[in-house]
């Protein structure tokens, strides 16, 4: 154990003491400093406090933890699919097969494995596999993605690779010499591929799990599904529970209510292409009712899905307002069921 003293700058005055420390020591998790807490090892101003104590500045915090303890945050060069990057946020469209975050059985190959690399490597390694041979530019930008900026004011424009300038000054932005800890606002399940947004600062995580809370952001899939849906569109609704013995979700008397809107896009002899919207979030919903119309999706086997090399569900656009500009951005990336790679 290591014994820390530092200081609250008046810029961090109103802050969570967890937030606070959190920033400070961003390569340990969450879960550990909440520990040190509440075993009693921080004092604020001498006195033991809970994490969600507010700081004032000139606040004297005294801490006894272990810097090198190990973590999740491992980093890997595991390619990514970039869509955007600015100073404070990065979309990337990830493969299905790769799992968002390392649990107790899988620590590698993860999203978050190849994010700490990417966000936390030198410039010049930045570009070996992770940015789509596009050249390096942190500081504003999207790449290989289309996607239409709307402004408060409703002023819109269609961009192709164009670049948008932010405020590089800002507060919200992390400094190039400190540990960029990826911020996961939402997760997709790992047979499932598609658009995630990732938060750079704990500041900016907290403004876009703000509008996902507020249902503020638009997500939208697209599916592959066994058999011919005959409605143009429509809604699912169903109520979704966890089934503990068989450690499964499914359709619960005493679950949760959900409902997901969907439309046809394509139809064949056998198969339906449709875009599903989940209005709620609850684990497994779009798959579980796909399954309850009697429409499984192609490749989840364990609901009755045809077999394929992969689970045909991706999540295909992402809209949500930049937590520092307040312009919407519409993200958007189609794919090929039939191929591995994206359009």
């Amino acid at each position: 154990m290591e014994r820390q003293e530092l200081i609250v700058e008046a810029t961090e005055r109103n802050t969570r003491l967890e937030d606070f420390l959190f920033d400070r020591f961003p390569h340990l998790s969450r879960m550990y400093l909440r520990e040190i807490v509440r075993d009693g090892k921080c004092e604020v101003n001498g006195a033991h406090e809970n994490i969600g104590r507010r700081l004032r500045g000139g606040d004297f915090i005294e801490i006894h933890l272990d810097p090198d303890r190990q973590t999740a945050m491992r980093p890997e060069n595991i390619p990514l699919e970039i869509v955007h990057e600015d100073p404070y946020l990065i979309v990337v469209n990830k493969p299905a097969g790769m799992l968002v975050h390392p649990t107790h059985r899988d620590k590698n190959g993860t999203l978050l494995n190849a994010l700490v690399h990417h966000l936390n490597a030198e410039p010049s390694n930045a570009e070996c596999g992770t940015r789509n041979a596009e050249p390096p530019n942190a500081e504003r930008g999207t790449r290989n993605a289309e996607f239409v900026s709307t402004s408060v004011d409703g002023t819109s424009g269609s961009l192709r690779g164009t670049e948008i300038g932010f405020d590089t000054n800002s507060a919200f932005r992390v400094p190039r010499s400190a540990f960029t800890r990826p911020g996961l606002v939402h997760r997709l399940d790992k047979e499932t591929s598609g658009l995630i947004v990732v938060a750079k600062s704990v500041a900016v995580h907290r403004r876009l799990a703000r509008q996902f809370q507020k249902k503020l952001v638009e997500k939208k899939y697209r599916a592959l599904v066994d058999g011919v849906v005959h409605e143009d569109c429509g809604l699912i609704e169903e109520t979704i529970g966890r089934y503990p013995e068989e450690k499964r979700w499914g359709v619960k008397h005493d679950g949760k209510h959900s409902t997901s809107r969907f439309r046809v896009l394509e139809r064949t002899s056998d198969k339906t292409l449709l875009e599903l919207e989940p209005i709620t979030g609850r684990t497994n919903q779009l798959r579980i009712h796909c399954a309850t119309i009697g429409h499984p999706i192609v490749g989840d086997v364990s609901r009755g899905g045809s077999k394929f090399t992969r689970l045909c569900l991706h999540a295909w656009q992402l809209a949500f307002r930049h937590p520092i500009s307040g312009v919407e951005h519409r993200f958007k990336r189609s794919v090929d069921f039939c191929n591995a790679g994206g359009d």
